[in-house]
């Protein structure tokens, strides 16, 4: 029974000893690639800080995204043409500021590219105190800024025609008129605006109009004016 027990236990310990020698190749294989992970994770260490300070990840004091940085930048270039036809149109009234406020209105909440506007006359601030003539034109400013920027960069995209479809009408005598110096001063600089409008009091401002009137058959009639 003794004899027994010694073999039986001789089996057990080459069973036990084998399983070791693999435990132990094994080991091995896990040590090197545990090396090597080593040296991946402190090579590219420098890379994900940066891709995390780009994202705003942790790392990051601003919050703010590496494109939505850029896109900020752009974005004041903008602001600071549109002030330019803004201070003409509102005769100094309103201005553009970019605000660090989370924009309002979007699944995506971004930082940094909200828009205030500045009432010179009030103390109000925001786009809810402005009228439907006056939001139309400083909706207009930007439009134009937006143009001027595309213009400038110069990278063979050149915005030469603009088309502005109604809002005329919520402007009243005096904006109307100066609304319309800023377009004919484009329409000089060589660009070509279109304007679609039912306010009658445009037809004495534009010579050369397209004009579509109705008969009384359901069909229209179209008139050139130059």
């Amino acid at each position: 029974e003794a004899a027994e027990t010694s073999r039986a236990a001789q089996r057990r310990a080459a069973v036990a000893n084998e399983r070791s020698l693999g435990a132990r190749d094994q080991l091995g294989v896990v040590s090197d690639r545990e090396e090597a992970w080593a040296r991946r994770q402190s090579s590219a260490a420098p890379v994900l800080r940066l891709a995390n300070l780009a994202n705003a990840g942790s790392d990051s004091i601003t919050k703010i995204p590496l494109a939505t940085f850029v896109v900020r930048h752009r974005f004041e270039q903008i602001l600071d043409r549109a002030n330019e036809r803004l201070a003409d149109i509102s005769l100094g009234r309103y201005q553009l500021a970019r605000s660090d406020a989370k924009e309002r209105g979007s699944r995506e909440v971004k930082t940094g590219l909200a828009v205030t506007v500045i009432d010179r006359d009030g103390e109000g601030e925001g786009g809810r105190s402005l009228s439907g003539g006056e939001t139309f034109y400083v909706s207009l400013a930007l439009a134009l800024a937006l143009a001027d920027v595309v213009r400038a960069e110069n990278g063979g995209i050149a915005l030469e025609t603009l088309l502005i479809d109604e809002g005329f009408g919520s402007l009243d005598e005096d904006t109307l008129g100066l609304v319309m110096s800023t377009l004919t001063g484009l329409a000089r600089d060589g660009r070509a605006v279109g304007l679609v409008s039912h306010v009658a009091e445009m037809k004495k401002m534009i010579a050369e109009r397209v004009a579509v009137r109705p008969l009384g058959d359901g069909s229209s009639r179209v008139e050139v004016r130059c």
